[in-house]
């Protein structure tokens, strides 16, 4: 028998798995439970978004002047009080007529950061990069030389002191965390009791006392003429801190690693320390990755506290600006969301950098 041609009957096309609107079916609309969240805050957005946006736009005012502000009060935000103290709260109490001096120190730190992070850069030249910059920025903030007139670590303030606090604590505190770490992991009963001592006793006080010990108590203990700068000190006590709650994270990475690869690194004839460094730290800090950003971050948002110090950053700077003032104080709220702003970019910058080291660290995982 002659066999006859059937053709099948077409089948639907595949589902589209990338783009907008496949992203949106997936993560919003992906069960009864998130379409119904979804809806949920979809008409929240619409109740309050129209008048979030008169306020924060259309009947904002921009212009610094004090009676159009009042008179917008209570129905538009008055950013012209930002255009009026952004000086203040960027710097501090730095004098005005000498401000490009952290101006350029804080732009030159920021350019370093962000050039440490990028791979191709990564090389034994950066640390010498590094402290050139440091020099760079002490040398413009203090002043005292090549004509530069000299300001007191006091009058250092704002955005400057708030990077310069979190990149020396975080840099000073990883190491040192890396190396309690390893001393509460020890096999020798002094170091690893030392250890241990040394991290419950920081962790078991706020920052804030930490912070007023350094700069009310020890000067007490100090010999009689023989003082310490208050940002030294400061910077000494959020290093510890810091490093006390990081080497926690840096442990639980540690101990996941197994003990056979030790055991195998010392058949290979490796010392302690080469075993560390070549076999051990390279993993356990691979699987801290998220931990310890989130303390670089914690460090970053813990400088607001040095205000206790009568250090002001930029949180405290904010509100000497304005605290001070009897005609812009009604308007705090525009300058904590500004500030709001400057803290979301940094830590927000700082999470993504985490999510690219984490894809560059799954990549090499599955070569």
């Amino acid at each position: 028998m002659a066999a006859l041609f059937e053709p099948i009957a077409p089948r639907p096309a595949p589902i589209k798995t990338a783009g907008f609107v496949p992203w949106v079916r997936t993560n919003l609309f992906g069960n009864w439970r998130s379409s119904v969240t979804t809806v949920v805050l979809l008409g929240l957005a619409l109740w309050y978004l129209p008048g979030l946006i008169n306020w924060a736009l259309l009947s904002a005012v921009f212009e610094p002047n004090a009676e159009r502000c009042s008179e917008a009060r209570g129905v538009g935000a008055c950013w012209g009080a930002i255009a009026e103290k952004y000086r203040l709260v960027i710097f501090g109490r730095y004098p005005f007529d000498e401000q490009w001096r952290p101006l350029v120190a804080t732009t030159v730190m920021i350019a370093m950061l962000v050039a440490s992070c990028m791979r191709p850069l990564w090389s034994k030249w950066l640390i010498a990069a590094w402290v050139a910059v440091l020099a760079v920025f002490f040398l413009l903030m203090a002043g005292g030389y090549f004509g530069l007139t000299a300001v007191p670590t006091d009058l250092w303030g704002g955005l400057p002191l708030t990077i310069m606090l979190a990149t020396l604590s975080i840099a000073f505190a990883f190491p040192l965390a890396i190396l309690v770490a390893l001393g509460r992991r020890s096999d020798l009963p002094a170091i690893r009791t030392l250890c241990t001592v040394y991290v419950e006793l920081i962790r078991g006080v706020p920052l804030i006392s930490v912070l007023f010990m350094a700069s009310f108590m020890f000067p007490l203990f100090m010999p009689q003429g023989v003082t310490i700068d208050v940002l030294l000190r400061v910077l000494v006590g959020i290093t510890l801190f810091a490093a006390a709650y990081m080497a926690e994270v840096i442990r639980g990475g540690l101990q996941a690693i197994p003990k056979g690869q030790v055991e195998a690194a010392q058949s290979l004839g490796l010392s302690y320390w080469q075993t560390q460094r070549k076999i051990v730290l390279p993993q356990a800090l691979a699987m801290v990755v998220p931990g310890v950003m989130n303390n670089f971050i914690s460090i970053f948002k813990d400088t607001s506290l040095v205000t206790i110090v009568s250090l002001y950053e930029l949180t405290g700077a904010t509100g000497l600006a304005f605290n001070s003032d009897a005609d812009w104080r009604p308007y705090k709220i525009e300058a904590y969301l500004f500030i709001t702003a400057i803290y979301f970019v940094f830590c927000f910058a700082m999470s993504r950098y985490s999510l690219w080291i984490e894809k560059q660290l799954n990549r090499s995982r599955t070569r």
